[in-house]
């Protein structure tokens, strides 16, 4: 058993107890004494009563092996993943719920990701008429196990059945897991080509149906729900600055317009620090802070109910020349004039 003083990279990663509880419910529907397996996998069973509690990953990954093995179903994880549906993912799940489109949706997913899992890395893209979505290893080296996959993947395909056409379906799917005996539930589930013994667990999709406007897309929601997320993420200690940053930037953006200094003084860090460790990521605190800005102005725009004048308060804008001028940069039209995609 993995001892909770191991602090290396690999067992450190956490996630959060949904997972669990939906493998002990499919547990529970197969009559397998689901207790025991948790115990043997050394997770403490009462913690799926608390939704804020999260498991070691590795912990988990035991449980999905020790599940597998006590049904003798090798596409077990596609059954979980009917009983782990998006709104068991905390405030995540009601933000991807409420999302305007499929492409928003998964940049949302990608985002805040490590609000369920910080065990594995997800990628999307498009590129002409299809798009990608990735399930890859984290840069520490975390690989995700391939029932976690098959169950992420699937629970994935449900969100697009759910949101947008109840026969949505991937264009086809890639998975880094052996082939199985008998692949037709994976098949059934994807109700695609699925290829095994992949290079990368990689699902390819119809870009079309990703800027289609989706029936219970609600932006002020979608906001209120990804503040809830951000804050839930800046809460750990491994979380990338700069999502700490834009929790910070949130709740500063009303009270004007957010310094550096300032952004970096609520993260108790020196403005230097803070533009190092952006660097490291890849980014730097203006491209954070307009990032922030443009999704909140398209949002507040949406809703229809904000005057040009409000959302300039609210974005922190020292005049509404200043929020125009911007947001002509950002999407080439005024904002009087944009209308959603």
């Amino acid at each position: 058993m993995l001892s909770v003083h191991d602090k290396s990279p690999l067992t450190t990663a956490t996630t959060l107890t949904s997972w669990a509880r939906a493998i002990r419910k499919s547990l529970d529907a197969a009559g397998v004494d689901s207790a025991a397996l948790f115990a043997e996998a050394g997770l403490d069973i009462a913690a799926l009563g608390d939704a804020q509690a999260r498991y070691p990953v590795a912990r988990t990954n035991r449980l999905w092996q020790l599940a597998v093995a006590a049904t003798g179903d090798p596409a077990f994880a596609l059954k979980v993943a009917r009983e782990a549906g998006v709104l068991s993912f905390h405030a995540l799940g009601y933000s991807l719920v409420a999302s305007a489109t499929l492409r928003e949706a998964f940049k949302r997913l990608i985002r805040y990701f490590r609000v369920v899992s910080d065990g594995a890395e997800l990628r999307f893209g498009c590129d002409g008429d299809t798009c990608h979505y990735a399930i890859a290893a984290t840069g520490d080296g975390h690989a995700p196990i391939p029932e976690a996959v098959d169950a992420f993947a699937y629970v994935v395909v449900r969100l697009c059945r759910g949101l947008y056409r109840r026969d949505h379906a991937p264009l086809e799917v890639r998975l880094m897991r052996p082939a199985p005996a008998d692949p037709t539930p994976w098949q059934r589930a994807f109700r695609c080509p699925v290829l095994f013994d992949a290079a990368e667990n990689r699902l390819l999709f119809a870009a079309a149906a990703f800027d289609a406007p989706l029936e219970f897309a609600n932006p002020e929601l979608a906001r209120q729900n990804d503040e809830v997320a951000a804050r839930y993420l800046a809460r750990f200690g491994k979380l990338l600055v700069r999502e700490r940053l834009r929790a910070v930037l949130i709740e500063q953006l009303p009270r004007g317009e957010p310094s550096q200094d300032r952004a970096a003084e609520a993260l108790h860090l020196s403005s230097r620090s803070l533009q190092r460790r952006l660097a490291d990521e890849g980014t730097r605190y203006q491209d954070v802070l307009d990032e922030l800005r443009r999704e909140l102005a398209t949002s507040y725009l949406r809703e229809a109910r904000h005057s040009i004048s409000e959302i300039t308060y609210l974005l922190g804008f020292s005049d509404t020349s200043s929020f125009t001028h911007a947001f002509r940069r950002w999407t080439g039209v005024a904002p009087s004039r944009w209308k959603p995609g």
